[in-house]
């Protein structure tokens, strides 16, 4: 009795081969397809690829991708252009299909605004490198999150490049904001996430609200401030106090608890001020002096122009150097120095606009000066 019996396989036959014969893999992939896999190591100038268990591929060479920087455990998509190479193992391309399909699936996540998950590469002064679907992307400063947003005094591009590089290797939620196949670009920001999830708690305030929070930032031009859940809003240094001030740290710290009055929402971004809880001392400035009137101040500040002059705690007035001496004044630091006291004459007051002009001149007014100064 006779059987009929498949040939036997020569012993030199690849693992591809093999899969090639078995008839259960029906649907093993032939030369053109788009294959989808995990990278598993990463060498000089070849990538070798698990496609989904079912066989091992390479990408090498003129077939690399020069915007796909991959990592071992990053998944790919790749075209298949040969199925056995000399290692047994399936040739694989980052070019053509199989980059056109990963390009879709960046376009779909900018199209339906998606959140997704990427790993941050590389830091540099504009911002992060970040990997995305086996593709290099850019996050800009201007598109992280308060959280992580690098709040530099002075705007110091190297200090900004140190907070920036404590961020590679961590993974951030983004949504694509824009993208650029001709040019291989795509950009991502990490704001429009944190946007989002604000929208819900934003919507319970309204203009005119007060807020209780902690001060987590100082910078230049003012002092963030944390409220609610994970709220954060902006104190310009123009709305901490109505005295003059040069810098917000001369008045808080970080960890400062103040209140504040909500003046503006605009999308997630909340401005607040700090001086509208307290009243204007330039309302009743009129019941405290008057034009000619001779009053003791000190120096705050001096500039080329005059000298900033404190006469209290909430009303500074400025002595032009047009009015520091009879004759003409050359260099204001030749007549005063920082915390000098002078008596000085008022010689204008604006409550309007929160101004006081004084005087030093003695000429001509020395009658109504007072006998003890």
């Amino acid at each position: 009795m006779t059987t009929n019996q498949a040939p036997a396989v020569a012993t030199d036959t690849s693992e591809i081969a093999k899969l090639l014969e078995d008839k259960t893999y029906t649907s093993f992939p032939q030369v053109g397809d788009v294959v989808h896999g995990k990278v598993i190591s990463v060498g000089r100038n070849e990538v070798r690829v698990d496609v989904g268990g079912l066989a091992m591929g390479l990408v090498r060479g003129p077939e690399m991708d020069p915007q796909a920087m991959l990592t071992a455990g990053d998944e790919i998509d790749a075209t298949v252009v040969d199925l056995d190479n000399e290692f047994g193992e399936l040739e694989l391309s980052l070019k053509g299909a199989g980059r056109k399909k990963t390009w879709e699936r960046i376009k779909e996540l900018f199209t339906g605004g998606t959140v997704s998950t990427v790993r941050i590469t590389e830091a540099n002064k504009g911002g992060l490198i970040v990997r995305l679907e086996g593709m290099s992307g850019f996050l800009p400063v201007s598109q992280l999150s308060p959280e992580n947003y690098p709040r530099v005094q002075g705007g110091e591009k190297t200090r900004i490049l140190e907070k920036l590089k404590e961020l590679v290797g961590r993974e951030l939620e983004v949504k694509v904001i824009d993208v650029n196949e001709d040019e291989g670009k795509f950009i991502v920001s990490e704001k429009a996430v944190w946007e989002t999830r604000q929208e819900s708690v934003i919507s319970k305030y309204k203009t005119g609200d007060v807020v209780e929070g902690t001060v987590t930032a100082v910078t230049d031009f003012g002092a963030f401030v944390k409220f609610d859940a994970n709220l954060e809003g902006l104190v310009h240094i123009s709305e901490i106090a109505w005295q003059r001030i040069d810098h917000p740290r001369d008045v808080l710290k970080v960890g400062d608890r103040v209140r504040a009055e909500i003046l503006n929402i605009e999308g997630s971004k909340i401005f607040l001020s700090m001086k509208k809880l307290v009243e204007d001392p330039w309302v009743n400035v009129g019941k405290k002096y008057q034009e000619g009137q001779w009053v003791k101040g000190r120096v705050l500040k001096i500039n080329p122009f005059g000298l900033f002059v404190e006469l209290d705690p909430d009303i500074h007035g400025l002595a032009h150097i047009s009015e520091l001496a009879d004759k003409p004044v050359k260099d204001v630091n030749e007549i005063a120095r920082i915390g000098d006291e002078f008596d000085f004459r008022i010689v204008s007051i604006d409550p309007t606009n929160h101004r006081l002009g004084l005087s030093l001149k003695k000429a001509k007014v020395e009658e109504n000066k007072p006998a003890s100064a």
